[in-house]
């Protein structure tokens, strides 16, 4: 890549994950383009430019893949309006944990918790939750707080969710029990998978601003798939009836996810998309 652009590439980046949604004129103005439909198409330029050059994801770049079960439970508060979660379950899932800088291993890094789940509303369709670390307080759960320890706090989905009609955080909470952090790199997961399964807490928040649990994530076992590849998580795509991403930022993230699988389906036509590995989904079709 260019000087010119990398900087291009980092200012989008910057505007990928800045700003605010601003409310729509009405239907009558022509010609009207949201700020973050103007914004867009250079997000999902640069995106695709970092992608390329980084022969990986653009963000997140390298990663451990695992086979996970989540258990939806019934935490006797009423229903959710969302039918995947308001019939207790089990389901076959995948995780990848990740990077979002590709920092080196010591140096905290926004952690990345991506979770795919198979058949959550029962047609078939797949669900994608992409979570990252974040503060614990009211304000701070929305924004990525750099770690080390990949169990040392909270991830969440800093957007709120449209669960049921109504908008709510979305959190991960890991169940500390081991005393040593688990260094949030590919080698220390695995190492640390080892020993045993990784489990954590969903939750969603309430209007209360409290958190109220719905799931019970167990991470299993790493699976041999190489750190800079990844299935193409999009949240966007893959959504379940009553579980969907808010509005914000919409069109800027649908924009910087088409970006970076373009740059890395573009990177090489030899080797094969890792989408296309059926290993990679674990033992459960």
């Amino acid at each position: 890549m260019s000087r010119a652009e990398v900087r291009e590439s980092a200012h989008s980046v910057a505007a990928a994950y800045g700003g605010h949604p601003a409310d729509a004129p009405s239907a009558g103005v022509r010609g009207w383009r949201s700020p973050g439909s103007r914004r867009a198409g250079p997000v999902e330029a640069a995106f695709r430019l970092l992608a390329a050059a980084r022969r990986a994801p653009a963000l997140h770049p390298r990663g451990l893949t695992c086979t996970a079960t989540l258990e939806v439970v019934d935490d006797d508060g009423g229903p959710w309006g969302a039918p995947w979660l308001d019939v207790p379950g089990i389901y076959a899932a995948t995780v990848r944990f990740s990077r979002a800088a590709g920092l080196p291993a010591a140096v905290p890094d926004g952690l990345g918790l991506a979770l795919r789940v198979e058949r959550a509303d029962g047609t078939g369709v797949l669900l994608d939750l992409l979570l990252t670390t974040c503060g614990r307080g009211r304000l701070t759960r929305h924004l990525p707080r750099p770690r080390a320890d990949a169990l040392g706090g909270p991830y969440s989905s800093l957007l709120a969710y449209r669960i049921g009609g109504r908008h709510r955080l979305v959190a991960a909470f890991p169940h500390r029990t081991r005393q040593a952090s688990v260094p949030a790199a590919p080698g220390g997961l695995r190492d640390a998978l080892a020993t045993g399964p990784l489990v954590f807490e969903l939750c969603a928040e309430t209007s209360a601003r409290t958190w109220r649990p719905f799931a019970v994530l167990t991470v299993d076992a790493a699976l041999s798939v190489p750190a800079d590849r990844t299935l193409d998580f999009d949240p966007y795509a893959h959504s379940a009836h009553g579980f969907r991403p808010g509005g914000a930022l919409a069109a800027i993230r649908r924009a910087a996810y088409r970006g970076s699988r373009a740059g890395r389906r573009a990177r090489t036509t030899t080797r094969p998309a890792h989408t296309e590995a059926p290993a990679l989904l674990g033992p459960t079709p």
